[in-house]
């Protein structure tokens, strides 16, 4: 599979509140959101003498400087980085096959598909800084679940998963820190898998910032490969969480 699709998928199923073509740029209002939601992003016909188009529409928003880069994109990379940009949270794509992570089954009582949100998932999610803005986020996708971990008969973590077309993306994955190294998150993710299955997806996909070492031996472990990467760049003044 090409990187395309998963990009497609991402915006998709973490949908920014809206995406603005400006010349060969798409502006993203992320609305607190996060980076994700938030970076402008270049099309393939972008250059980098027409970063400035970029910036000056984001500063005309109010928005802050702020770029995703993909592996296509090393020229305007490296204008960027001419520019005095910072490279922020180089990324992983993890992707497998749906039918890779539904050969054991959940156990009882472990792991939960529902929508809307409970309160305890909110709760999860918070203290991992996943706030109303991120709801917001996954309120906005089109065919989703959270997915309500419980372990030790108590709440255990929490996830949210999306379908686009027949590929299913599972974000904000956030288990509480008393209960991890215990197989929980290995269990989020299967539930999710089976969810996904149910619904027609094939393939299923995760992303992950390299620095979080943990998650990403993980998603190793059951089975995923990586098939790409990719990055911000901003500039230091203007931090976007």
């Amino acid at each position: 599979m090409t990187l395309a699709p998963l990009f497609e998928a991402v915006d998709a199923t973490w949908p920014a509140a809206s995406r603005t073509p400006v010349g060969p740029w798409i502006l993203r209002d992320g609305q607190g959101g996060g980076k994700r939601v938030s970076a402008t992003s270049a099309t393939n016909v972008a250059q980098p003498s027409d970063i400035p188009v970029a910036e000056a529409a984001m500063t005309t928003r109010g928005q802050s400087l702020l770029f995703t880069l993909r592996p296509e994109d090393r020229e305007i990379d490296a204008a960027l980085a001419d520019r005095g940009y910072g490279v922020v949270d180089p990324t992983n794509i993890w992707l497998a096959p749906i039918a890779r992570l539904t050969d054991v089954p959940v156990p009882r009582v472990t792991a939960f598909c529902i929508w809307e949100p409970l309160a305890i998932m909110e709760e999860i999610w918070a203290k991992g800084g996943i706030g109303p803005a991120r709801l917001d986020v996954m309120a906005r996708a089109g065919e989703k679940t959270g997915i309500l971990a419980r372990w030790n008969e108590r709440p255990a973590g929490a996830a949210f998963a999306a379908l686009h077309e027949e590929i299913c993306m599972v974000h904000a994955v956030e288990i509480l820190p008393e209960q991890r190294r215990q197989g929980v998150a290995s269990w989020v993710m299967r539930a999710a898998a089976f969810w996904a299955q149910a619904r027609g997806a094939q393939q299923i996909s995760v992303l992950c910032t390299q620095a979080n070492t943990g998650a990403n031996r993980l998603y190793s472990s059951l089975g995923f490969e990586t098939v790409g990467q990719y990055h911000y760049r901003q500039k230091d003044a203007q931090k976007v969480p």
